[in-house]
């Protein structure tokens, strides 16, 4: 997994609430097991219409936000079915953040197990940011992990709040299988002295 510290990148506005994971993924793209692949279709009935092609009004399909790497979005994001295959749509979108003023949490901690910071502020923070997202690719936010701060470009700073345990995970880029193999030599000792402490297991 990748690590994740410090972010300075474009930051796509999406005042919606109750954005849920159908929406962001929706169903018929769930057949695959790969984590990559999915990015194409993130918000797929938003972002094109019957035939397959763009929908200009759409926000991540407007030039100044494809390369946005931050999602400022409205309250209970993430609400709805638990699939991962939605964390997995954003990050191999290249959005390695989303602020809101709530999340689900399901949807919560399934972004930290896929490199992705969610972070919830209060809803007058969540407006300033949305404002600044507006301003397109020339507004460029900060999201500093370590400081646990977001800076708008015009440097207004907010405070947020992370888990200790997820924190370290996302700043040294552990998932489930990474924290594991961090102990591969502690395992590996003990299964040599169970070996010999119970040869007939």
């Amino acid at each position: 997994m990748d690590k994740f510290d410090k972010l300075t990148g474009i930051a796509a506005p999406m005042p919606l609430v109750n954005i849920d994971t159908d929406m962001i993924i929706p169903k018929q793209f769930l057949k695959t097991i790969k984590r990559s692949g999915l990015g194409v279709n993130l918000f797929d009935e938003m972002r094109y219409d019957r035939e397959g092609n763009e929908n200009a009004d759409f926000v991540l399909n407007k030039p100044q936000y494809r390369e946005t790497e931050i999602l400022v979005a409205g309250d209970n994001f993430g609400c709805g079915s638990s699939r991962e295959h939605a964390p997995w749509a954003i990050k191999d979108f290249g959005i390695r953040c989303v602020i809101a003023p709530s999340f689900a949490d399901i949807f919560y901690n399934n972004c930290f197990k896929n490199g992705i910071l969610p972070i919830a502020l209060p809803q007058e923070a969540v407006d300033v940011l949305m404002k600044d997202a507006e301003r397109g690719s020339n507004a460029r936010m900060t999201v500093d992990l370590e400081s646990q701060t977001v800076t708008t470009s015009d440097g207004e700073v907010f405070s947020f709040e992370v888990d200790s345990f997820k924190k370290h995970c996302l700043m040294e880029g552990l998932d489930d299988i990474g924290l594991t193999m961090a102990k591969a030599g502690a395992i590996d000792t003990f299964e040599a002295q169970a070996s010999q402490a119970r040869p007939w297991v």
